[in-house]
């Protein structure tokens, strides 16, 4: 083979952090029943020049750093192959290429896709060309070393699910990192992105430092009914106390159209509505398609805000990061 044939590409799809009453401890994959790439893809290419190199396209590339330096999926590349020396592997010369097509600062795990799909995409390289791959956990650990360095405190709620797919619980063992919960086959998510952005960092700011004894009783027992939910498969249990006590309250503001919106689908009957990690993308969980095509047509004509705005139908995402 030569080496203008080695090449790899990976799709790392979007996802739900929190997922409502799991802050930074639950995560949701998400894809659009159309077979919309929702998510960011990654090529990595043998080096031509003999040096390591990064491009940016895609429909949100003018988002990013101009210097390569400063993209996150750079610094993936230096940290795979940090870790490639620690094992003594010898890294190999790569030109990686970055198809950004996921909106930054939408709530929709945009870092996530990038990291997820540089990492995996590196080590889909080496193991395809190289004969070398790190087990599944290792690439896990780098993600949230990454997600770490962006947003400044280590959390797997959108990695996790981006990476391994599915519904993912974050556990206290860092050998284990995350437990895939049982989730319902028959949902639809509707994803509206109102096409305005919303900081990780401001979302954060917004939280206080301190909760009420009457606030961690409510998250625990949410969090607690909804995992005992998803394993007993009873899906109005699970639904009926998706409510977030930790950030919604303090995030409403931010979001413009949202609190409107919230209360519009939940009197027509939707199961649920929530915050997509920090937004501003909202999330309403149907059981029906009609009902989910229904809301997604009303999200596309009360919450979306500017020309970059979209609705997606979705189901979950069990795959995770996949090779195209």
């Amino acid at each position: 083979m030569s080496a203008s044939n080695k090449s790899v590409s990976v799709f790392a799809p979007a996802s739900i952090g929190n997922v409502s009453v799991g802050f930074d401890v639950l995560g949701l994959a998400v894809k659009p029943i159309d077979g919309t790439l929702l998510g960011d893809v990654v090529t990595v290419n043998e080096s031509q020049s003999n040096e390591d190199n990064l491009t940016v396209i895609g429909n949100f590339a003018d988002k990013l750093p101009s210097n390569k330096e400063d993209n996150i999926v750079w610094s993936c590349l230096l940290l795979f192959n940090e870790r490639l020396k620690s094992v003594n592997q010898v890294p190999v010369a790569l030109e990686l290429v970055l198809d950004k097509k996921m909106p930054v600062g939408s709530g929709l795990g945009s870092s996530a896709c990038s990291v997820v799909a540089a990492l995996a995409g590196l080590n889909a390289y080496y193991a395809k060309y190289q004969g070398f791959s790190f087990a599944e956990n290792v690439v896990l650990k780098m993600t949230g070393e990454m997600e770490a360095q962006i947003s400044g405190s280590l959390h797997y709620d959108n990695v996790a699910p981006c990476y391994l797919g599915g519904l993912q619980l974050m556990v206290p063992d860092e050998d284990v990192i995350s437990r895939v919960l049982p989730n319902f086959d028959d949902c639809y998510y509707v994803m509206a992105y109102p096409g305005i952005e919303v900081s990780t960092k401001a979302a954060r700011d917004v939280l206080p430092t301190s909760y009420s004894r009457s606030d961690v009783i409510a998250y625990g027992q949410n969090l607690a009914t909804f995992v005992d939910a998803c394993h007993r498969q009873d899906k109005q249990q699970a639904f009926s106390v998706l409510t977030d006590v930790v950030a919604e309250p303090y995030r409403t503001d931010l979001l413009p159209r949202y609190k409107e919106s919230r209360d519009y689908l939940a009197a027509q009957g939707a199961l649920a509505v929530g915050i997509s990690g920090s937004g501003p993308t909202v999330f309403c969980v149907c059981d029906s398609k009609s009902q989910a095509d229904e809301f997604a047509q009303w999200l596309t004509d009360n919450y979306l805000q500017t020309e970059l705005g979209f609705v997606h139908v979705c189901k979950v995402d069990e795959v995770g990061a996949t090779e195209l």
